[in-house]
């Protein structure tokens, strides 16, 4: 049974629709990324789920029951909201225990549960600060275990890493994962940040124009994005877009790009005589210095080195710019100027010009 269960979630308000039907479920112990940029909807789909708002139709199931209209005591949630949202006059402590107090636990009781999710998120040190003297990481873990000391069969966390430094981005991408499953709770997790959706996800739900495009495994959502406009969502540098009209040569699709005739799969057939777009992620590129099989000519404009990779500006023979990356120990032998550059053709992503929606080849 679906811990949570959202069927065609309508929402309105002055500025216009926010959500236009939407549905969603994640099992027991699930984390599920909703997932897209600023003003998309995220936020308030959860604050629905939560009943911090009201749908304007459609259906909340939490644990197998029907919750829309249920207060927000009654619903069983636990919520760590984007900015905090943590109680000025009360220690980082009291701010964690009043997820607690109004229960039938005593004061010992809630201690334990206080310290034991306090050393969990490494802030026993900062139990008595106001959050005032708090830095936004240390705000940050106090609003995560206020919502995770209460043991809540559902979770929801609104971007909780988007107002702390990279250092603790990083770190927590590693630690939440972890720390979230072993809460046993089933988790709806928002960010717009792609490489914390691939980190933290079971599944991604994209959420574009207040509608679910794809809700897959972060690996699907990778490797076969429903369409363009989820491809360019994911990878840094960007995916690279090359508009083309594929046609059969002797019975297998090719399309020109700089100066050159390349082969694409054969499953890729039913692509020919259409406007595509062909998807080229900068890290399936090869430069070299020679040609070879499946090459065509570029020249390299600039190699911008950023520690873990570099990324190559590369301008093709027509003048397309495209993007390439490489492991950045590389960079110190490469060089400005003419070379090749190519890529496994099993690789591509094909669009549909028109729709922007993927191709499948005919294996998948």
């Amino acid at each position: 049974m679906a811990q949570i269960e959202v069927q065609n979630l309508h929402k309105s308000f002055k500025t216009g629709k926010v959500l236009n039907g939407v549905s969603l479920d994640a099992e027991t112990g699930q984390i599920v990324v909703i997932f897209g940029p600023s003003g998309t909807g995220k936020t308030v789909l959860l604050r629905l789920i939560a009943g911090v708002e009201e749908p304007d139709a459609g259906t909340i199931m939490l644990q197998g029951r029907d919750m829309t209209e249920a207060a927000p005591e009654a619903r069983g949630v636990g919520m760590a909201f984007q900015n905090f949202a943590l109680f000025p006059h009360m220690s980082a402590y009291d701010n964690i225990a009043s997820a607690l107090t109004a229960g039938p636990m005593t004061a010992m009781q809630i201690k334990a549960k206080v310290d034991k999710v306090a050393a969990l998120l490494k802030i026993t040190h900062v139990m008595q600060h106001a959050p005032r003297e708090l830095s936004n990481g240390q705000k940050q873990r106090t609003a995560l275990a206020r919502a995770l000391v209460s043991d809540p069969r559902i979770l929801l966390l609104d971007d909780p890493l988007r107002n702390v430094d990279a250092k603790l981005r990083y770190e927590m991408r590693l630690e939440l994962p972890s720390l979230l499953k072993a809460s046993g709770s089933t988790v709806l997790y928002v960010t717009q940040d792609y490489k914390e959706a691939m980190a933290l996800g079971d599944k991604i739900a994209v959420l574009l124009d207040g509608a679910f495009v794809q809700i897959a495994t972060p690996a699907e959502v990778y490797r076969k994005p429903a369409s363009l406009g989820v491809a360019q969502l994911f990878g840094d540098p960007a995916l690279n877009m090359v508009p083309a009209a594929p046609v059969l040569r002797n019975g297998a699709p090719v399309f020109e790009l700089g100066g050159a005739t390349l082969a694409m799969p054969v499953s890729y057939a039913g692509a020919a005589g259409r406007d595509c777009v062909i998807g080229i992620r900068p890290e399936a590129l090869v430069v070299e210095e020679q040609p070879g099989p499946g090459s065509f000519p570029v020249e390299v404009v600039a190699v911008t080195p950023l520690n873990e990779k570099s990324v190559l500006l590369l301008r093709t023979m027509d003048g397309r710019e495209l993007l390439a990356s490489e492991p950045g120990d590389e960079v110190a032998s490469r060089r400005h100027g003419p070379a090749c550059a190519r890529f496994d053709a099993d690789s591509i992503l094909v669009f549909d010009a028109a729709s922007g929606l993927r191709i499948a080849s005919q294996l998948n």
